[in-house]
C-alpha cells in the first residue's frame, strides 16, 4: 500500500490576518464534514474576543472548533502547547470519522504540527533568561524583538509578536551558546496534507485590515482591555502583547492619544499581515489562491475538490 495513502489526512488554510479565512474555512468544513483547528494566537485565551475577531458562538456551531479558549489570559501559551493541543485534536477529530482542518495565520504554529517538528523540552532558567525577562517588562518586548531580528532573522519571522516565552527563549540560545534556535522537523510527517494560503491585492489587504480595525474599535475593544487589565492581567501578559492589544494598553497607561492608537493599529496589522505572507512564500507546497479573482464560492469549492481528488 502507498505510505502516503496511510497517513492522516489534514487540511491547512493560511493566510495574512484579514483575508477571510473564517468564512471560508466554515463552508469548506460543512462540505467536507471538517472540524477546524484555530491555528491563531491569540485566540487560545479566554476573555480577548474583539481584539482577536475571534469565531462567534453561532459559527461554533455550525462547525466544531477546537484550540479557541484554551487558557486565562495572564497564562503563556507556547509554541509546544499549540503543537500538543493540535496533535490530540486531529486524533480526536480522525477517530469521529471527520477531516482535521488547521485554519490561522500563525505560520510557526501551522509549520510545527504540519513538520512534526521535534520541539524540544525548555531548559532550566538561566541568568540569561531572567535579564531577558526583567529587560523586557521595563522597556517593552518590541525592543527585545528589535535585538532578535539582527541575531536570529529566521526566529524574528517566525515567533509571534505576543509570544514572549519564544522570543526570550531565542534570544537566550543565542547569547548563551552564539546559535539560532533550533528546529528540526520529522523525517517522516504523520500527514498527508494539502496546504492552501489565501491571499488578496495588497490595496484590498489593506482596505480590509482598516476595516477590521475601525469594526473592531466599533465593537468595545478598549473596554474589552480596560476589563482585562482591572481583572488582573498584567499589561506586559503573553495575552496583551498581540496587536490591537498591545497599543490599547499603551494608551491607557498615557503613552497614545486616541489617534495614535488606531494608526498605530492599523499600521502594525499591515505590517503583520506582510510578514505574514512574506513567511507563506517559503512553504514549498501550498497552493495560492487569490480571493481578489477567485469568488468565494469557487475559491471554497476548488478546495473541496482537490480534498476529493486526494
Amino acid at each position: 500500500m502507498d505510505g502516503a495513502a496511510e497517513k492522516t489526512p489534514l487540511l491547512v488554510i493560511a493566510g495574512p490576518t484579514a483575508v477571510g479565512k473564517s468564512e471560508l474555512s466554515l463552508r469548506v468544513a460543512e462540505i467536507l464534514g471538517g472540524e477546524i483547528i484555530s491555528a491563531d494566537s491569540a485566540a487560545v485565551y479566554r476573555g480577548l474576543n474583539i481584539g482577536t475577531a475571534k469565531v462567534s458562538a453561532e459559527d461554533r456551531a455550525r462547525v466544531r472548533h477546537h484550540g479557541i479558549d484554551v487558557v486565562d489570559p495572564w497564562d503563556n501559551f507556547s509554541v509546544a502547547d499549540f503543537q500538543r493541543l493540535a496533535k490530540s485534536a486531529i486524533e480526536d477529530i480522525v477517530a469521529r470519522g471527520h477531516l482535521p482542518m488547521l485554519v490561522g495565520g500563525t505560520g510557526l504554529w501551522i509549520r510545527a504540527v504540519v513538520k512534526d517538528y521535534a520541539l524540544p523540552e525548555e531548559a532550566a532558567p538561566s541568568p540569561w533568561r531572567q535579564r531577558l525577562a526583567a529587560l523586557g517588562e521595563q522597556y517593552g518586548y518590541e525592543a527585545l524583538r528589535r535585538q532578535l531580528r539582527v541575531v536570529d532573522p529566521a526566529s524574528y519571522a517566525a515567533i509571534q509578536p505576543n509570544d514572549h516565552r519564544r522570543l526570550i527563549r531565542a534570544l537566550e540560545v543565542f547569547y548563551t551558546t552564539h546559535r539560532r534556535l533550533p528546529r528540526t522537523a520529522a523525517a517522516d510527517p504523520p500527514y498527508r496534507v494539502r496546504y492552501f494560503v489565501l491571499t488578496r491585492s495588497i490595496q484590498e489587504l489593506h482596505r480590509r485590515i482598516e476595516a477590521r480595525v475601525a469594526s473592531m474599535l466599533r465593537l468595545g475593544l478598549v473596554e474589552e482591555v480596560k476589563q482585562l487589565l482591572a481583572a488582573g492581567v498584567p499589561p506586559r501578559a503573553q495575552s496583551l502583547g498581540g496587536i490591537g492589544y498591545r497599543e490599547t494598553v499603551d494608551w491607557y497607561y498615557g503613552l497614545l492619544t486616541d489617534s495614535e492608537r488606531d494608526r498605530l493599529i492599523v499600521r502594525h496589522t499591515q505590517q503583520f499581515a506582510k510578514r505574514q505572507l512574506t513567511w507563506f512564500r517559503a512553504e514549498r507546497e501550498a497552493r495560492w489562491l487569490d480571493l481578489s479573482s477567485w469568488p468565494l464560492e469557487q475559491a471554497v469549492q476548488k478546495i473541496a475538490q482537490s480534498v476529493h481528488d486526494g
